[in-house]
């Protein structure tokens, strides 16, 4: 009998940085963000990974008025099982430590969390790991963005120290990103694996271009979750233009049989990840 849980799949319509001329359905608004929400919600994801933007320009933003708006509209459309992960990402514009008064002032039930962003050094460490471990405490589901296989053995070493808090975790290898063209491949993945456990948590995958539904189905394999969408990557499989960001998860949900994988609902998802604490 398989072992395999139910996939987690999460989608990132948004990401900091593109805007409508790079795509003209990535949902920039809150009302836009709700209405892909529920989208991605019907074809399969579970999950939102959630950056909101100031109105006019389209700005990466972490201000906790918008995000609220945002969730509002998501909950609206989406309704109220949809798990939301609020994004901390620096993007070039916001420090750590605006990153953690964003963090603490939204309180959302879930969050994504650079390693590199939050704790980049040892003197980060102290308020860095008071931050994560108040989050902690208050339940937000938190998801660790790891970069590269070396971020996988710092992050063990800083919960061996207890820097980062809990037994299990949540963590996102982010796959390419230090390619060239930042185009992925399955392979890529291998390099994050060779130092993580099952005891350690779960782990997600994003990729970056037209093969982004082959490493997630590559980690689907290898009983982890994905998270797709237009923050990474625009293009289907044949290299073909995706008309919308549902088109990105209903790809891999269809194909996620031939790799052993039951595609989690909210309700399962939500329970699971819960669990991982």
């Amino acid at each position: 009998m398989s072992t395999l849980h139910p996939a987690v799949i999460a989608v990132a319509p948004n990401g900091a940085r593109k805007l409508k001329p790079d795509h003209p359905a990535v949902p920039l608004s809150a009302d836009e963000l709700g209405i892909c929400a529920a989208q991605c919600r019907d074809a399969g994801a579970a999950m939102i990974h959630l950056h909101v933007r100031e109105p006019g320009s389209g700005r990466h933003s972490l201000d906790a008025g918008l995000y609220r708006e945002a969730i509002k509209a998501v909950r609206r459309e989406a309704g109220s099982d949809l798990i939301i992960q609020a994004t901390s990402e620096a993007a070039g514009i916001y420090d750590r430590h605006q990153q953690m008064a964003a963090m603490r002032a939204l309180m959302p039930e879930a969050c994504s969390l650079a390693v590199r962003e939050i704790l980049p050094d040892e003197a980060a460490e102290k308020d860095g790991g008071a931050f994560l471990t108040e989050l902690y405490k208050a339940g937000v589901m938190m998801q660790y963005i790891l970069y590269a296989a070396e971020d996988v053995q710092r992050f063990h070493e800083l919960k061996a120290r207890g820097i980062i808090p809990g037994d299990r975790h949540f963590v996102l290898f982010v796959l390419g990103r230090y390619t060239a063209g930042q185009k992925s491949e399955p392979v890529d993945l291998l390099p994050f694996l060779h130092d993580w456990s099952n005891t350690d948590g779960d782990f997600a995958v994003c990729a970056f271009g037209p093969k982004e539904s082959a490493c997630a189905l590559t980690a689907l394999g290898l009983n982890g979750h994905a998270r797709l969408g237009f923050e990474n990557n625009t293009l289907l499989s044949d290299g073909s233009t995706a008309p919308d960001n549902a088109a990105l998860i209903r790809q891999t949900v269809q194909a996620a049989g031939v790799m052993g994988r039951s595609i989690a609902d909210v309700k399962t998802a939500r329970a699971y990840l819960e669990g991982l604490r």
